[in-house]
């Protein structure tokens, strides 16, 4: 890991960290549950980023690391059916902890193949959720178009965890060879975080969000 990998990884986890103060804030205004998913979700990605600094890519070998990992995407996309498709919530969240501890049982317990598998369909369900909701959201009026930004933070946190599952079974996504994934791991999570924040305090700050204020929270 190079020094501006750790620049990288420093300023995501600075994002991650106001973006939790700003969930924070707007918890204590509406009680919005979708809000403790979000804060969750940047919580441990704050963390993620941290560990990868003080113990470089090496770390992304354990386990607890790639459990603890998954919570950023189900947790994220918890956040946005509980906000948008509030009644589809608790469905989703059973489905998640389901999936979630399939997943985390079979890391340790093996074989390698099916934790992986699990790893794989664990991100995708989520990854899909987060970039089909922004659309949808914009679409209907929900949120205001810079919400898509969303969307496309999904897609890079897609692609760079199905790559890493990919490269757990012992082959590789297209190109994302092993070199080629570390190489890009840094600053894809500092893009990825950048579009989350662009997407959320749009969201935030339109008029459609101080309506919704009104309205009983989910």
């Amino acid at each position: 890991m190079t020094l501006l990998d750790r620049v990288f990884l420093l300023l995501t986890g600075l994002i991650a960290l106001y973006l939790i103060w700003r969930f924070y804030s707007d918890y204590r205004q509406n009680k919005g549950t979708y809000n403790i998913f979000y804060m969750i979700s940047f919580a441990v990605l704050l963390v993620a980023g941290l560990l990868l600094i003080a113990f470089t890519y090496d770390i992304l070998g354990s386990p607890w690391v790639v459990i603890v990992a998954a919570l950023i995407p189900v947790c994220l996309s918890l956040g946005l059916i509980y906000e948008f498709y509030s009644d589809y919530g608790m469905l989703y969240l059973v489905v998640a902890v389901v999936g979630f501890i399939a997943m985390s049982v079979t890391r340790f317990t093996g074989p390698d193949s099916l934790s992986t598998i699990f790893l794989i369909i664990v991100h995708s369900m989520a990854g899909l959720i987060i970039i089909i909701t922004p659309f949808l959201a914009s679409r209907k009026g929900q949120a205001p178009g810079g919400f898509v930004a969303v969307a496309i933070g999904g897609i890079l946190i897609g692609l760079g965890g199905v790559a890493l599952a990919f490269l757990k079974l012992g082959g590789q996504l297209l190109f994302f060879s092993q070199e080629f994934v570390f190489t890009i791991l840094a600053p894809l999570l500092l893009l990825m975080v950048i579009c989350f924040a662009w997407g959320f305090l749009t969201k935030m700050k339109s008029p459609n969000k101080k309506q919704q204020q009104l309205q009983p929270a989910n």
